[in-house]
């Protein structure tokens, strides 16, 4: 009769333990993750696009992009390290090349003129808007040679 008690005890204590560890889990499972304050407000074209050490000045000008289209402008290139050019301001992280699909290239580079922090503003031919928090100033580009430089100037001002 002792065995049999004995037995019956191991088995309710054997229950009890896999009914709490059942709870706990369940208590897991319920926890609600933590939900990302800030929405992004763009998106990337590809995986491959590096946006992650985007400056928050750099951000809000997608931001100011976004609200004033009414679009998430789709970012086509951000941070390039190995930039062929020396004075990229996409080796720091501080540029993005960007479309808006739905939004003509007239209206983005009128959204980009009014950011506030907006350095640089390019267009390229291919409808590709560059947005950087660089010097202030204004391109548009075609090609590779110099001869393909459509126009620049300098944009005299202070920065919001």
């Amino acid at each position: 009769m002792r065995n049999l008690l004995s037995l019956a005890l191991a088995c309710l204590l054997a229950i009890s333990g896999f009914a709490l560890a059942e709870a706990k889990d369940d208590k897991q499972r319920k926890v609600k993750l933590p939900v990302h304050s800030r929405t992004t407000a763009y998106a990337v074209q590809t995986v491959s696009v590096r946006t992650g050490c985007f400056s928050p000045r750099l951000e809000g000008i997608l931001v100011h992009i976004a609200a004033k289209t009414g679009r998430r402008p789709l970012v086509t290139s951000g941070h390039r390290p190995s930039s062929h050019r020396s004075g990229s301001m996409h080796r720091f992280c501080q540029a993005a090349d960007i479309r808006v699909p739905g939004v003509s290239e007239s209206a983005i580079l009128a959204a980009a003129r009014t950011a506030p922090g907006i350095g640089g503003i390019g267009r390229y031919c291919n409808g590709i808007v560059h947005v950087d928090t660089g010097a202030r100033r204004q391109w548009a580009y075609c090609g590779k040679s110099k001869r393909h430089f459509l126009s620049a100037k300098r944009r005299s001002g202070k920065r919001a």
